[in-house]
Formats: structure tokens, C-alpha cells, sequence
């Protein structure tokens, strides 16, 4: 497959998938989901891989989640061949592919950006990386494993803070949290995570696929909330307080949500 809007490659027994949209700071429309979903599966169905790293274009971001010009501009995230935006899928998926999954975290991870961080099975961050959540400025939120799983990574204090107040912590801030495993300079970020997965590839991958079922089983309940918050973003996506958040933010100004107290 060609892609358009991802690169991957495997090296080793490592399958590097690179969101490739640095003009759009590694934004995620429907079509980036929908690639990702598919060289997910493509790394799953190699033996030969044993471990995925996910990371962004350039060192500016690893990714800001939703592409919000592109909701302001055309009310969704645009088309995709079978007419689906799958980004609980993807979430869903990262858990389910049977190999580890690392998250090179080489800048901004805001907003979308910020849970695919999370969700995956280890984080390594660039020094200058930096993370927040967005989506109450935006218009947006994300219900099911970006606030649940979240709390179980860093606490439900925390958690809470980092939604409810929208503020940037830095990757020193996210290693003394937990919510990532290790920091190291830019220049050794993906060598860094290939080597982590140059690592594993020496242990028994049966035993490896186990231990992340093992890990996941106690926090699979939560796929439920995330299929449930689903529903509830797509009924709230297209309403006028949301999309003033996404019309905000493409207009840079702050928006105007006491409207719809």
C-alpha cells in the first residue's frame, strides 16, 4: 500500500510507523486513522517484528490529535474508502496487536496526540517533548481510554489537572508522573525505542503476548466506555458549541462557549 499522510518501514525487529504530516504538526485526519489501522495490521501479520514504535515527522510533534482546521473547514475529519473515521479503533487496535508498542514521543503530544501516547504499551520522550490535553478548548473530549486509562497511569488527581485545566508539562514532568518510561535527547530518540525493541526480540514472544494481554484484561472494561464516549463525541462533533471550539481555534481566538451555559 501506498501511503499518503504515514511512512513505515521495518528495521530489524522493529516496524517504525511515522505519522508524516509536520505542516499540519502531525494532526490525524480520517485518512492518517485510517493508515495507521492498516500498517498496524501489516506490522501484526510480520513475524518478523517484534515491537512497533509510533512517533511523528520532524521534532516539532509527535502529534496534536484531531486536524481541528480540518473539522472547522468541513465539519468532519474527511473521507476515507469506507466512508468511517476509526480513531477508537486504532486506540482498540494498539492494544490488540501482540507485540509491544512504543511511543517515540519527539515533540508536542497534545490533545488525540496525547492518548495515542498513553495507550501505548511504553513512552519515550525527546528532552524537549512536551504534553497537554486540548479538547475542552477545542470543542472536544475524549471520554473512554484518554481520562480512564489515563487515570490509572498517572492517578485520578492528575488526570483530572490535565484535562480540567489544559495546561503544558514538560518531559521531565511526565517522566516523575509515570505517564513516560524515559527521557533522552532528541538525537537518540528512535535508536533509543529500536533498541528497546532490539531488547524484547531477544525474550519469548509468547510470553511477551501473555504479559500485555496479562496487563490489559484489567483495564478491558474500559473499551465499553471509549465505544460509549464514541457515540457521544460524534452526537456532539456537529453541534454549534463544538464546532465553535474547532472555529476558534482555526480563527485564533478564544472561543465564545458562555453562550451555551
Amino acid at each position: 500500500m501506498d501511503y499518503e499522510d504515514i511512512s513505515y518501514e521495518v528495521d530489524g525487529p522493529a516496524a517504525v510507523l511515522t505519522i508524516n504530516r509536520p505542516d499540519r504538526m502531525n494532526a490525524f485526519r480520517a485518512k492518517t486513522t485510517e493508515e495507521l489501522i492498516h500498517a498496524f495490521k501489516r506490522a501484526w501479520a510480520d513475524k518478523s517484528v517484534r515491537g512497533i514504535v509510533l512517533t511523528g515527522a520532524g521534532d516539532r510533534a509527535f502529534c496534536v490529535g484531531g486536524d481541528v482546521k480540518q473539522r472547522a473547514e468541513t465539519g468532519d475529519y474527511g473521507p476515507t474508502s469506507n466512508g468511517l473515521f476509526e480513531g477508537t479503533y486504532l486506540q482498540r487496535l494498539i492494544r490488540d496487536v501482540p507485540v509491544p508498542v512504543i511511543a517515540a514521543v519527539n515533540g508536542i503530544a497534545i490533545g488525540g496526540g496525547h492518548v495515542l501516547h498513553v495507550i501505548c504499551d511504553l513512552s519515550i520522550a525527546a528532552e524537549h517533548a512536551t504534553f497537554a490535553q486540548s479538547g475542552p478548548r477545542v470543542g472536544s473530549f475524549d471520554g473512554g481510554f484518554g481520562a480512564s486509562y489515563l487515570a490509572r497511569v498517572v492517578g485520578e488527581k492528575r488526570a483530572r489537572e490535565i484535562w480540567f485545566l489544559l495546561d503544558k508539562y514538560t518531559a521531565q514532568d511526565a517522566l516523575n508522573w509515570g505517564l513516560v518510561n524515559k527521557v533522552v535527547p532528541k538525537e537518540e530518540l528512535i535508536p533509543a525505542a529500536k533498541e528497546w525493541v532490539n531488547t524484547m526480540a531477544d525474550y519469548s514472544p509468547t510470553a511477551l503476548r501473555f504479559l500485555k494481554k496479562a496487563f490489559n484484561a484489567d483495564t478491558e472494561h474500559q473499551a465499553g466506555i471509549a465505544l460509549l464516549s464514541e457515540v457521544g463525541l460524534d452526537t456532539f462533533a456537529n453541534s454549534d458549541e463544538a464546532m465553535e471550539g474547532a472555529r476558534a481555534f482555526s480563527e485564533k481566538r478564544k472561543p465564545d462557549f458562555a453562550q451555551y451555559l
